[in-house]
């Protein structure tokens, strides 16, 4: 996991979350905060998400905040969400969360292909067959999106887009300006999302930012199996931030999702880096850089 030594705070320091009040707040009552750590979609990879979690506070975190998809992929989605409410980690719904909230027939993940629309069944139907009744309630009540102060800058926590729950914004097919306009229409300084499953972040124009997470769940096609998440913070007005890498215990994870009967194509994901399925909603230039 590798937190640099001598800096944030002692293991075990829970964040400010008796600053966080989910739901709407005027622009003065917004909770402000000195750095973030913003996990990306945690696809049910709960051993990733318990080290991140370590991880980010001992870099001195005093804000946890998970940008949706808890489950999808992985083994035992209960025990992700049991991870989450115990360390009262905000979370914004995404479209996973969303479906098995309401109990949907799908993921709406937005995939448009029939071979990514396979695996994201099995996934979807595995993850909705495994998550308790009162996991589901609780899922029901998160946020679409969520703002708050980072020092002086403000910041806006969406899953997909503000316009769109699963809108996929891919690094090399978004536009500048489409983003500029986005965040200017938010209102905000930084727009901070996930859903893609591969980090990325680009400035937009004097002081703005666009900040993709990635995911918690799954690495990023680039034949590592560390995971990633986003650390967030301000100086003298202006963003800086950092893609933070997470190791954790793959192998274990994996025997877990052979033990669940999960698919192979899955498992070799999370023990070589290197993504088997939902290829086909990939940009070219993206796609190009896997193995597949």
């Amino acid at each position: 996991m590798g937190a640099r030594e001598g800096e944030g705070a002692p293991r075990g320091t829970r964040p400010a979350a008796s600053l966080w009040r989910p739901g709407p707040f005027a622009h003065a009552e917004r909770p402000r905060v000195r750095r973030v750590a913003a996990f990306g979609g945690i696809y049910s990879n709960h051993l990733a998400l318990e080290a991140a979690i370590a991880d980010a506070r001992d870099r001195g975190a005093d804000l946890l905040l998970c940008l949706g998809d808890l489950g999808a992929f992985g083994p035992s989605p209960d025990r992700t969400a049991e991870t989450l409410r115990a360390a009262e980690i905000p979370v914004v719904r995404g479209n996973y969360d969303d479906s098995i909230a309401r109990g949907l027939d799908d993921c709406q993940c937005g995939y448009t292909d029939p071979k990514d629309n396979h695996y994201a069944r099995i996934s979807y139907d595995y993850t909705l067959a495994k998550t308790s009744s009162e996991h589901r309630e609780w899922m029901g009540g998160f946020p679409g999106e969520l703002r708050f102060r980072l020092g002086a800058l403000e910041v806006l926590a969406v899953h997909g887009s503000p316009r769109r729950m699963n809108e996929f914004l891919w690094e090399t097919t978004t536009p500048t300006h489409f983003l500029g306009g986005m965040i200017r229409q938010a209102g905000a300084d930084v727009l901070l999302g996930t859903h893609t499953g591969i980090h990325w972040s680009r400035q937009v124009g004097s002081g703005a930012w666009y900040v993709n997470a990635g995911a918690l769940g799954r690495p990023p096609n680039d034949g590592n199996p560390e995971v990633w998440y986003a650390m967030l913070e301000e100086e003298g007005g202006e963003l800086k931030h950092e893609f933070v890498p997470v190791s954790y215990a793959v192998d274990d994870l994996a025997d877990e999702m052979a033990d669940e009967g999960l698919p192979e194509e899955f498992i070799e994901t999370i023990r070589t880096g290197w993504w088997t399925t939902c290829l086909e909603v990939l940009p070219g230039k993206e796609r190009s850089r896997g193995r597949y």
